[in-house]
């Protein structure tokens, strides 16, 4: 997929397309690559939950362990959002704005990171003006 997926808002689109009629056996490595991404970020979830119902963790508090499970679970999650994007299409479009639209529901979140450049980076990618 690497050799033929071109990032960029002429080509991205039509790359995916070749990818998925022409190539050979594209259609199934994308198939695979898009469940292994999705089946990731559900064993992640249902792991999360197995350890805490059966008490698999230290009765302690460890802040340092709780931040480290927080940045482990955001940057999977992430990585499961950002393949939405490549094929800069309308899924990808609204996956992104959601995703990113998230931190206005989290009181004193927003103006840190919905004002930050990532948003206006995603404004920026899709519209072409």
């Amino acid at each position: 997929m690497t050799f033929y997926y071109r990032p960029t808002v002429t080509e991205a689109f039509s790359s995916v397309q070749y990818i998925m009629t022409e190539a050979n056996f594209g259609w199934l490595i994308r198939s695979v690559h898009r469940w292994s991404a999705s089946m990731m970020v559900l064993m992640m979830i249902l792991h999360v939950f197995r350890v805490y119902l059966t008490g698999g963790f230290r009765k302690t508090p460890r802040i340092n362990l709780g931040l480290q499970v927080w940045f482990l679970a955001v940057l999977t999650a992430s990585f499961g959002v950002t393949g939405y994007s490549l094929p800069w299409d309308q899924i990808g479009y609204w996956a992104v704005k959601i995703v990113t639209g998230v931190p206005e529901a989290i009181p004193f979140t927003y103006f840190c990171v919905a004002s930050s450049y990532c948003c206006i980076y995603v404004d920026a990618l899709f519209n072409d003006t």
